[in-house]
């Protein structure tokens, strides 16, 4: 089987192709403005590394930021937001909370831009609490409504959000059938479909997203395939998303909020796969690119996962794989603020025009440009020589911050390292000690193409022993998505004290939610026999505002209740630090997962021509304070070191993808699989 999985990041966009037990990789710059461009340039290189004809291409998986980018830059479509009368400003009121309490000039933390004033509209219709229909849905003003949305202000997606919907679906449904009898082709996005739970300003956010990005999406997906089309890649689109599962392209343009964050999800599944087969089921992933950083945490082999996420500062709540995303990445800015201290980001010299060493027109100083200052990076050998770095134009650019801040170029240099290491440190901390994990007890994976080269220096300040850097971490998170799942996730609102349920109710919920699944997996073309099914429960303390999910296992009884609930007090006291046993448990939502599991790849790596006296380089002066300052460094080439060889830092170990960096006192090896394990030599 051949498999290509293309991974677009803000810098660099990372193809890998699977072909007989081989992987082959590859890195072409990121094309923000029409990110088509580089997918198709990446296919072509790829193509042609791994000497392969595209008719025999039979997996294609990609993941994307488009989803993400164009909420961030407020690049979607033009959305009409249906709410109950009386509602129409839950998008703009939020929760009323203010991260900047006395900033008088703040700007709103809703996401108005979604939908302003304007293109909100009340409609008579009022469902219970229960379900029950107190006032009718009102037809003629959805009819009224949309024609003024469509004629008047051009939208392109409408949103429907009624109050309880998810209790009882049929005004919005109906509200749909409405719609499509005067503009078919409108695509609608129902709150009781894209998010059945409670909490109406998550809900409403949630819907008003999903219309956002669907006519966003859908061309992007429509441009894709035409370009597979023009490529002569027959093999069926699949993306991936949040929650790190793939499906078909046709189904994710159906809820295209799902698709947030599949990136960082890949990258995660990619740590996970290179950990497990080395050995490691307890490990943090820090994937460091170009534009950020993400953090995510796996333990007993399964990555956490996270019901809300956020972008900005608006709600997004799906079920995602819970990365911590920073601004953190190699063409991060340094600068000084007013109070004249060094930061680093979150602002970003992106693709273009990238670092000042990429010589496009950048002058700012980057984490990249510190790298080359300090020595770390080739100028010759980068991105596989994508580039030439020029190393001048570093200094230049680095000096001008190194004048402010009364510093030499070196002690500038690596002030910039020390001070996005530190941000990385704290983001590891936000994803495992604040979750109840001690960070001592993980391996560090590292990825990404700056992942390798910071890796090392960020481990020591958290007592982290053990680094894995994988034979390709700066194209893993575009190999994660050969290693995904076909998954689909369902939920409903269902709130009950946990010692008085109703098993036939939920046992009637669970099989409404099983079908939904059922009906995707179908459409995915997978058969029904080898679909694995898991069901959940989100639970709390009666009177919490904060749910944790916990498995239901087995035939749902009371028995099968009742270890649920011990299951939830023991991850309570896990993730907060104690547990009542005394309160009482509520459900308060029900989950269906839907799994099927595709064959785990086998990797085999040529080990024709290693030796360690082919893998040397000539050695360069790198910067390590602990050595002395500008140290001579011995340099290897990473892809001809064998099996078992052992290394002493300070040393650089040089591939396409990335560099690795191993520090003075840490010890690397060489083993079986390929992987680099560095030993920091700090523990607890």
């Amino acid at each position: 089987m051949i498999e290509i999985g293309i991974d677009i990041g803000g810098t660099f966009t990372d193809i890998v192709c699977l072909k007989d037990e081989r992987l082959f990789f590859t890195k072409v710059p990121s094309t923000p403005g029409h990110p088509v461009a580089s997918v198709t340039k990446g296919i072509q290189q790829i193509l042609t590394l791994a000497e392969c004809r595209p008719e025999a291409v039979e997996r294609f998986i990609h993941g994307t930021t488009v989803a993400t980018n164009a909420v961030l830059e407020h690049k979607g479509a033009v959305i009409g937001l249906l709410t109950t009368e009386g509602f129409e400003d839950v998008l703009e009121i939020g929760r009323q909370k203010r991260s900047k309490l006395y900033d008088l000039f703040f700007t709103a933390e809703t996401p108005v831009f979604l939908a302003p004033k304007r293109l909100r509209i009340g409609i008579r219709e009022r469902i219970d609490a229960e379900g029950n229909v107190l006032i009718p849905l009102h037809e003629q003003e959805v009819i009224d409504a949309v024609h003024h949305l469509v004629q008047r202000w051009g939208v392109e997606s409408i949103a429907v959000c009624y109050l309880f919907s998810f209790q009882n679906p049929q005004h919005e449904r109906r509200t749909r059938e409405l719609i499509h009898r005067y503009y078919p082709q409108l695509p609608v996005s129902l709150s009781s479909e894209v998010d059945p739970m409670f909490r109406e300003y998550e809900r409403t956010c949630i819907t008003a997203f999903d219309a956002y990005l669907r006519p966003v999406i859908a061309r992007y997906i429509q441009q894709i395939e035409a370009e597979l089309t023009q490529l002569r890649l027959r093999a069926g689109l699949h993306v991936m998303q949040s929650r790190g599962g793939i499906t078909s392209a046709e189904v994710a343009k159906e809820k295209p909020v799902s698709m947030f964050l599949s990136g960082p999800a890949a990258g995660v599944l990619g740590g996970k796969f290179v950990a497990e087969s080395a050995g490691f089921p307890h490990v943090i992933t820090m994937d460091m690119g170009g534009t950020s950083c993400d953090v995510a945490l796996i333990a007993e082999g399964k990555p956490l996962l996270s019901l809300e996420g956020k972008i900005e500062s608006y709600p997004v709540r799906l079920p995602m794989i819970d990365v911590h995303t920073i601004g953190s990445g190699g063409g991060s800015i340094a600068w000084v603020d007013a109070g004249g201290g060094l930061r680093v980001g979150p602002q970003s010299a992106g693709a273009v025009p990238g670092p000042a060493c990429y010589g496009q027109g950048g002058t700012d100083p980057t984490v990249t440009d510190a790298s080359l200052v300090l020595g770390y990076l080739n100028p010759d050998a980068f991105a596989g020589g994508a580039f030439t770095l020029n190393r001048q134009a570093a200094e230049a650019a680095i000096a001008k911050l190194a004048t402010t801040l009364h510093l030499d170029l070196p002690q500038m240099a690596y002030g910039i390292h020390r001070v996005v290491n530190a941000r990385m440190a704290d983001a590891i901390r936000l994803v495992s000690i604040r979750r109840g994990y001690d960070p001592r007890k993980f391996a560090l994976v590292l990825l990404g193409g700056a992942g390798p080269v910071h890796g090392g220096a960020v481990a020591p300040d958290l007592h982290i022993s053990t680094l894995i850097v994988p034979p390709a971490p700066g194209v893993l998170s575009a190999f994660g998505l050969l290693v995904a799942n076909i998954e689909h996730e369902h939920a409903r609102a269902f709130v009950a004290l946990a010692d008085q349920v109703d098993l036939e109710a939920m046992r009637r919920v669970l099989q409404e939610l099983d079908a939904l699944g059922r009906r995707k997996m179908e459409r995915d073309r997978v058969p029904l026999t080898d679909v694995h099914i898991a069901h959940f429960a989100d639970m709390r303390y009666q009177g919490q505002s904060y749910e944790l999910t916990v498995p239901l296992e087995g035939a749902l009884t009371t028995a099968s209740i009742e270890k649920a609930v011990a299951t939830f007090h023991q991850y309570h006291e896990q993730v907060y630090g104690h547990k009542s046993l005394e309160d009482p448990v509520e459900l308060v939502s029900l989950r269906s997962v839907h799994t099927f599991p595709l064959p785990v790849p086998r990797l085999r790596w040529n080990r024709e021509g290693l030796s360690l006296d082919a893998a040397r380089r000539p050695p360069r002066q790198a910067f390590f304070p602990d050595a002395g300052g500008y140290v001579t460094t011995p340099v290897y080439e990473r892809t001809k070191l064998p099996p078992g060889t052992e290394l002493t830092g300070p040393a650089i170990l040089e591939q396409p993808d990335t560099t690795v960096v191993v520090y003075p006192g840490q010890r690397a090896r060489i083993d079986d699989l390929g992987n680099v394990l560095i030993q920091v030599g700090r523990e607890g």
